[in-house]
């Protein structure tokens, strides 16, 4: 379950976006160095609930820098048909073919820095064919930089520090990253600080970030007491 909160203590502040809904569409996601697992996972808890599996693809280099995804850790509730592969292009070439499988919940594809199969006409058609079927697509683009695209989200993630334990002060508690959507077809751009919720499958919780440290630590209180 995505859990999305704008409290007023940030609307105060300045005019806050709301955490938009997710959709049937192409999105790309870019991790920033040590966040490629929160992309994953980011992706993951926007699909919803449902029995429906999930054709997860990666290609070599991706494969070989964060490694096979582990199953038991993922939490997710559906079928998972993992596929890899030597080459970008057979990758792009694959998540086509699988978005024109109706009975998908979503495809994820994994692809490393930026090979020319990923142009902006491959992205056009994978963005139509999403649309045509209603499958949506998410492509983690790890070690990449921004460039022309037709996907039509596009989002940035980086790591931010834990939220303190509240069992034991010295030791990390939830999981924390900046999650940034810097273009849109038809949403408004914002970013956001996502937590993820320990005990709680396939939770997000997600506030409007604000430059004001000590305003942020209120706003996770806020958020905290909400999510209850």
């Amino acid at each position: 379950m995505l859990r999305m909160d704008a409290p007023s203590i940030v609307q105060a502040r300045r005019s806050a976006s709301r955490a938009p809904q997710a959709d049937i569409t192409l999105s790309e996601v870019f991790p920033e160095p040590g966040a490629e697992a929160a992309a994953i996972g980011f992706a993951l808890t926007r699909l919803g609930s449902g029995a429906a599996p999930v054709l997860w693809i990666q290609d070599r280099l991706a494969q070989r820098e964060t490694g096979h995804p582990f199953l038991a850790g993922l939490g997710l509730q559906r079928p998972l048909m993992v596929m890899q592969l030597s080459r970008p292009a057979d990758v792009m070439t694959a998540v086509e073919e699988g978005l024109r499988c109706r009975a998908l919940a979503a495809v994820i594809a994994e692809i490393r820095g930026n090979p020319t199969a990923v142009s902006f006409t491959a992205m056009k058609r994978l963005a139509l064919r999403a649309e045509a079927s209603g499958v949506p697509c998410w492509l983690i683009r790890q070690a990449a930089t921004a460039d022309l695209s037709a996907a039509r989200d596009r989002w940035r993630i980086a790591t931010l520090p834990s939220t303190c334990n509240p069992d034991d002060p010295r030791a990390p508690g939830d999981p924390r990253w900046r999650v940034e959507l810097f273009r849109s077809r038809d949403k408004r751009p914002g970013e956001w600080v996502a937590r993820h919720e320990r005990g709680a499958a396939n939770r997000i919780h997600l506030v409007t970030a604000v430059p004001d440290g000590a305003l942020a630590e209120d706003t996770g209180a806020v958020g905290q007491r909400a999510a209850r």
